[in-house]
């Protein structure tokens, strides 16, 4: 037979080292307010690039430069439960002076730590993902391999301000892009560390609850050379300091004690919360994420008070970043109350519930069998997340969640330190590594 007619050859990896660079050097910082580009352009070329494989679109735009795709694929009639599959297009803002390259370059370069990667804001966090999706979309669609089960790919807005310009909005205003699915994955998951010698991939399977916190002292305005025994800033000062100094207990979740099981077994020991800090201390540099996550926290981040020297105001503020876990949530809040005391009021600017999905079932079947037909010796066990993603609003419509973006990284390389860091980049081979990875889940899921 004549070999112009044979199918093409699939190829996952092709473009996503392409894609990748492309979508970091477009501009999209989240400043948390109406400054900043926005994501209309990265949108833009996500769409334009799916519809060049014969893949419709939908663009929304939520608010001026606010832009979200989604697009549904594949699907061959046999089965009505679709799978969402989401990034986020935003980043959160860079000072290029901090850098060693420019962080919306895109620049292929190698380093010590990490080898010949993409540098760039958004090379990790998370338009590596993108890429890869994209990457293996496009590469499926063009070689005649949609997957069986139906997909809805969706590429949000503002996931680095809370979402409330992104999934939120497309969960309450557009819920009909979402019909049918019943399971997502998305960011933060499926990337490899390293305990006593043995890879392991972490895949995110819980998500701590989000509490930004204002609070507000009021007191008594009068001549700072006077005594004033009702001072607002002393009182939020206190207040700060209790909620700062507060050491939270160990409290460990079901997803949790499934990770540090398995550490433990590598360790010759039987996990508990009293050696839970050790256990995670074998993750090394990953300790700064998963070390958050054996409890509630409370960080003090924002102080504000006055207006001159001589005078005392009449009210002062603080802003805390509180994080809660699964199951806890009544004793974060309570706790809370009790460290605040009864003279200053709790306002939130984002208060999201967490969330935690049981490790077992078919999707997770086909993470972890994806993952090790490409790295066979590896071991795979599920994470709990101290930040936030997308997955909190898209659970309101029913569906449970995975954090899944594969990649199988060098041991010497502090990781998390990436996420929102100087120099953010993504090996070069760990993007191809996912993008062979996301191919074999499409064919399993």
């Amino acid at each position: 037979m004549d070999g112009e007619h044979s199918a093409p050859t699939p190829a996952p990896a092709a473009e996503v080292v392409d894609i990748c660079r492309d979508l970091i050097r477009m501009d999209t910082s989240n400043f948390g307010s109406d400054d900043g580009p926005g994501e209309r352009k990265a949108a833009e070329h996500v769409a334009a690039l799916l519809e060049e494989v014969g893949i419709p679109t939908q663009i929304i735009e939520t608010a001026p430069g606010r832009t979200n795709v989604v697009a549904r694929w594949g699907g061959d009639g046999t089965r009505d439960d679709a799978l969402l599959v989401h990034g986020h297009l935003d980043v959160v803002p860079a000072e290029a002076e901090d850098w060693s390259v420019h962080p919306f370059s895109g620049e292929v370069q190698d380093c010590q730590q990490g080898g010949l990667s993409v540098w760039g804001r958004g090379a990790v966090d998370m338009k590596d993902f993108d890429a890869m999706l994209l990457s293996v979309v496009r590469d499926r669609q063009r070689t005649g391999r949609p997957p069986a089960r139906p997909i809805v790919l969706c590429f949000t807005a503002d996931e680095e301000a809370g979402g409330h310009l992104g999934a939120e909005l497309l969960v309450r205003d557009h819920a009909e892009v979402f019909e049918g699915c019943t399971e997502a994955v998305g960011e933060v998951g499926g990337f490899s560390t390293t305990v006593r010698g043995q890879r392991l991939y972490l895949i995110e399977a819980a998500e701590k609850g989000m509490a930004w916190m204002r609070l507000t002292a009021r007191g008594r305005a009068g001549h700072g050379s006077m005594i004033n025994a009702d001072n607002a800033v002393t009182r939020i000062a206190e207040a700060v300091a209790r909620i700062g100094a507060y050491e939270w207990p160990v409290r460990l979740t079901p997803t949790m004690r499934t990770l540090l099981g398995t550490v433990g077994t590598l360790a010759g020991v039987d996990a508990t919360p009293d050696n839970a800090r050790e256990l995670v201390e074998e993750f090394g540099g990953a300790t700064r994420m998963l070390g958050a996550v054996l409890s509630n926290t409370t960080n003090p981040t924002m102080l504000g008070a006055g207006y001159k020297v001589n005078v005392v105001p009449t009210e002062a503020t603080a802003h805390v970043d509180g994080r809660f876990l699964p199951g806890f949530e009544d004793e974060f809040f309570r706790t809370l109350a009790e460290l605040c005391g009864d003279d200053v009021s709790v306002d939130y600017v984002s208060n999201q519930a967490p969330w935690e999905t049981p490790y077992d079932g078919a999707l997770v079947d086909a993470m972890t069998r994806s993952l090790l037909a490409e790295d066979p010796d590896a071991l795979v066990a599920p994470f709990l997340m101290s930040g936030g993603t997308d997955a909190k609003h898209f659970r309101k419509l029913g569906m449970s969640s995975f954090g899944f973006t594969p990649l199988r990284l060098p041991e010497d390389l502090d990781f998390t330190a990436l996420f929102h860091g100087v120099d953010e980049r993504v090996p070069v081979d760990a993007l191809e590594f996912g993008a062979r990875v996301l191919d074999r889940f499409l064919d399993q899921v």
